[in-house]
């Protein structure tokens, strides 16, 4: 038993070990990928939630990425590049995912940014952009590129490399987009946890800071109005505290419901900001200071766009502003008055726009205004005065704005992206989100007179939650067939731009096979069939897919044998085990069905007979029982393949074709670093070189000879730097380097060897006179003979060694110094400072064991002699019982109240309440670590 339990703890001791090796890389990540700025956050041991900085060291970065001169660079240097070569430069490409070239969206794209080159993608039916270099590149791959940075930044922060991430997209989002983003961040090395709509993110960070103004009997709803720089979503939610049962027994948690959304994809600040630049551009054109179209001109109108933006930002706070650009076109500035109330006119009928969104989300949820808390505010396009007074008018009631409209997204989700990963543990926080597309199921049946018709079964209805699984069984067919997936026709409630931007309708096309095959295998007399039933289900990331089919038959078994009713037992025995282990998550158990034991009763003769009666005639009853027909549920698999409509997502050869051209740029971007990291540290050390070699300090230390080739060296390369240096590669600057230090790095340890070496000197002084003292104390402890007869102190072996140590060490000092003393500073040094350190630990280390083993003896001394008084005081507790009780009546204060409680014991005080976010262990500890 004890060889048993000492097993168990070794292999425990290990699993833990290598849990904790484990756990050093388990942080994870979110990232809002917006259609201008990309933010990212991040959760890792010892950091619970923060968001991540660039290298500017800022908290949000422009989704920019831009190839100019065979350099790939991304968010503000791409902004830079963007302003000089704006078809170099792409950006606010996120809802192009999944589009076709005559996609509205598309068409959209190309009137506000004219001087892009977009492609049409014949094999795939999407898009791509074609840059100057004649690169073509797929809108999944400029989105990977950025997700790839983000991952950098992350991991910088993080000091470890992320692998898992919750990807935030915009909610109305189709089937095709979400598979399109799920692509892009396999492409960016990223293990995707979840794709997350962007109000069901901000929803969770809104709820989890106020946890504790959530309960089971009220609900509380809030509105968010989201307006971001390409798109309007609006969304109403509900805070609940609900009760789960997933471990066995019943949880309370707070819960966030998303009860319905309204959006527009086209009214953001975006269109805004081409309105203005529109304007800009047609005052400087009225102005005739030169003969040409500014608008034909993409570098100007470039300079127009980012002007506007300024400009835009400016007017939010301020009724007018000038608008001032130097060297527009032809080296002519360009200034300009404008007002608020011009912003606001050229932009009336978005305006008009603003309570459209609201409409939706109210009809959608069946939750009427008044029943609305509150109403909140995000993004950056809600700080525009108008758009508030026309939210302000469609609620009639007050807006909040009490959430970072720039991060509460990224924050919500990463809280998520931890609850996801294994290696932390979060205070529960239940996400239920819904689908804005329903989708249905169409299929052909022939009727009675021999008509086609189609039949239309809805799969996932307007408002379903997900994630969820659905069941569809077709009764009919006993041969191949095909049924088609698509949107349902219940969206015709949005407007015709909001159906156009879905394209097709159809989603995919199953046909299944092998039939007939199947229903062979079972073509029994006593065989019913059950219809076939296929599996569908939509995950977390509100991805449709379809699980399995299969036909489903009823049989009735005849009598058993009993080898073969044993072995049915058995499996029925495991068969109710594993029932129980899947039961859903909310079942409750049965109630009412408990039962209590009885007292045993006393029965005479007559009960007695009756009592055997009874048991004859329910073991007749239970054998006529098990004569009946058993019946069985048989499940046999059946084949479908699926052909999807419309845009195809990468392939597994488009995949490997994408991915190999991305890490030729990730690779190319690295030796990029890495040449500018050697180029920098190599001129420093030149730089640094000829600047020391000038100082008495460094010169006096360093031969001749040595200065001289050090100086030769440095003029060398120095020449070679400025003629052919810049164009090498970082492997030759490496060489360069290393080449350098060879010469210079002995002066520079000679130098701190001579700077040091006193220093160390007298701390070896203090620790040899210290040594001296402690010996020469305990030698005079030694000899005394009354303590030695009591307890053996220290041995002749010990005191010896400690002598002969101290001794060793003054010859060692002496000589060594006598030695260094005569040598020339640029000689070799004779005596380090790293071996008078070792000297010094050697002391401290001799002393301190026989320190810690004087202690012990005192420790024991002290225990002998507290001895008699324990014995006295244990003769003082066999007292009588009354003795006691007045003692105890002695503790009590006047008044009747009871004692405090003694100083050495701790208040018993209530655990407080943690804070939403609250890291209280680290990956040491224990794999998990709780927030």
């Amino acid at each position: 038993m004890n060889i048993s339990v000492m097993t168990l703890c070794s292999c425990v001791v290990v699993l833990l070990l290598a849990l904790a090796q484990h756990s050093q890389g388990i942080a994870v990540m979110s990232v809002d990928f917006g259609s201008e700025w990309m933010k990212i956050a991040i959760v890792s041991p010892g950091v619970p939630m923060e968001i991540a900085l660039n290298k500017e060291s800022k908290r949000k970065t422009p989704t920019l990425v831009a190839f100019h001169d065979g350099e790939r660079t991304f968010g503000e240097e791409a902004q830079i590049v963007g302003t000089r070569f704006p078809s170099n430069s792409y950006g606010y490409f996120l809802d192009l995912l999944g589009k076709s070239i005559d996609s509205p969206i598309v068409k959209l794209f190309k009137s506000r940014f004219p001087y892009y080159e977009i492609v049409a993608d014949e094999e795939r039916g999407t898009i791509a952009f074609k840059t100057k270099d004649n690169e073509i590149y797929q809108v999944e791959e400029l989105v990977a590129m950025l997700l790839h940075r983000a991952r950098e930044f992350a991991s910088a922060s993080a000091g470890q490399v992320i692998n898992e991430a919750v990807l935030i997209i915009p909610g109305y989002f189709n089937q095709i987009e979400r598979q399109s983003m799920l692509k892009a961040g396999e492409l960016a090395g990223l293990k995707v946890l979840q794709l997350m709509n962007d109000y069901t993110a901000i929803g969770l960070n809104y709820g989890i800071f106020r946890r504790k103004d959530f309960n089971e009997t009220n609900t509380f709803h809030v509105m968010f109005y989201d307006m971001g720089a390409w798109s309007t979503t609006v969304s109403i939610v509900s805070y609940q505290v609900v009760k789960t049962k997933e471990r066995g027994f019943v949880e309370t948690h707070p819960q966030v419901s998303v009860l319905g959304v309204g959006f527009d994809r086209t009214l953001g600040g975006l269109e805004m900001q081409i309105r203005l630049r529109d304007f800009l551009g047609k005052k400087f054109n009225e102005m005739k200071k030169t003969t040409k179209n500014v608008f034909d001109n993409p570098r100007s109108v470039a300079k127009l766009f980012k002007e506007a933006g300024r400009l835009k930002n400016v007017l939010s706070a301020n009724n007018e502003m000038f608008a001032q650009i130097e060297g527009l076109i032809d080296e002519i500035d360009f200034k300009l008055l404008v007002t608020r109330a011009e912003f606001e006119e050229l932009n009336e009928d978005l305006f008009d726009r603003v309570g459209y969104p609201v409409e939706q989300a109210l009809k959608s949820s069946a939750v009427p205004m008044d029943v609305i808390n509150q109403v909140v505010l995000v993004g950056a396009g809600t700080r525009v005065p108008k758009v508030q007074e026309k939210i302000k008018k469609v609620v009639g009631m007050e807006l909040s704005k009490n959430l970072n409209t720039d991060e509460a997204a990224a924050m919500g989700a990463v809280y998520k992206a931890a609850d996801l990963s294994t290696g932390f543990k979060v205070k529960k926080f239940i996400t239920k989100d819904i689908v804005l597309f329903p989708i249905q199921v169409e299929f052909e049946r022939e009727s009675e007179t021999g008509d086609i018709r189609v039949i239309k079964r809805m799969l996932f209805g307007p408002s379903n939650a997900y994630p969820q699984k659905k069941i569809l069984t077709f009764n009919k067919y006993v041969g191949d067939f095909n049924f088609n997936v698509s949107y349902a026709s219940e969206i015709d409630h949005m407007n015709p731009e909001q159906i156009a931007v879905l394209g097709t309708k159809q989603i995919s096309k199953f046909d299944v096979s092998g039939v007939n095959e199947a229903f062979g295998k079972h073509n029994e007399e006593n065989a019913e069939s059950k219809g076939i039933k296929a599996h569908f289900a939509m995950d977390e990331s509100g991805i449709l897919s379809l699980v399995n089919i299969e036909l489903v038959v009823e049989k009735q078994e005849t009598a058993e044998s009993p080898l073969s009713k044993l072995g049915n037992t058995l499996t029925n025995l495991f068969s109710r085990a594993k029932a129980e282990d899947e039961k859903p998550i909310h079942e409750t158990p049965d109630e009412g069905n408990q039962t209590t034991e009885e007292p045993p009763k006393t029965v005479n003769s007559t009960e007695s007979q009756q009592q055997s009666e009874e048991a004859n005639k329910n073991a007749t009853q239970t054998d006529e029982a098990e004569k009946k027909p058993k019946i069985v549920t048989v499940k046999e698999p059946i084949a479908a393949s699926e052909t999807k409509y419309g845009i195809s997502i990468l392939n597994e050869k488009q995949l490997e074709v994408s991915f190999v051209k991305l890490e030729a740029l990730n690779k190319k971007d690295h030796d990029k670093v890495r040449k500018e990291k050697a180029l920098n540290s190599l001129e420093s050390l030149l730089f640094d070189a000829k600047s020391k070699l000038e100082l008495e300090e460094y010169s006096s230390v360093a031969a001749p000879n040595e200065s001289k080739i050090i100086v030769e060296k440095v003029e060398e390369i120095t020449n070679w730097l400025e003629e052919d240096g810049w164009n090498a590669d970082a492997d030759v600057l490496e060489s360069k380097l290393t080449e350098i230090n060879t010469l210079v790095i002995p002066i520079w340890e000679r130098q701190r060897e001579h700077q040091e070496r006193p220093e160390a000197l007298k701390s070896l002084d203090t620790a040899i006179n210290a040594s001296v003292t402690f010996f020469n104390s305990i030698k005079n402890l030694t000899l005394n003979t009354n303590i030695t007869e009591e307890l053996n102190l220290f041995s002749d072996i010990e005191l010896k060694s400690l002598d002969t140590l101290i001794n060793e060490t003054i010859e060692w000092k002496v000589k060594n110094e006598k030695e260094q003393n005569q040598l020339k500073k640029s000689d070799p040094v004779v005596i380090t400072v790293r071996s008078v350190v070792d000297k010094i630990r050697a002391l401290e280390r001799e002393v301190r064991y026989l320190e810690n083993k004087s202690r012990l003896w005192m420790a024991s001394l002290n225990k002998k002699k507290d001895t008699p008084k324990k014995k006295e005081e244990k003769s003082k507790s066999k007292e009588p019982e009354k003795n006691k009780s007045s003692e105890t009546e002695k503790l009590k204060p006047e008044g009747g109240e009871e004692a405090a409680a003694p100083e050495d014991q701790e208040p018993l005080t209530p655990n407080p309440s943690p804070s939403p976010v609250d890291e209280t262990t680290t990956p040491e500890d224990k794999t998990k670590t709780e927030l």
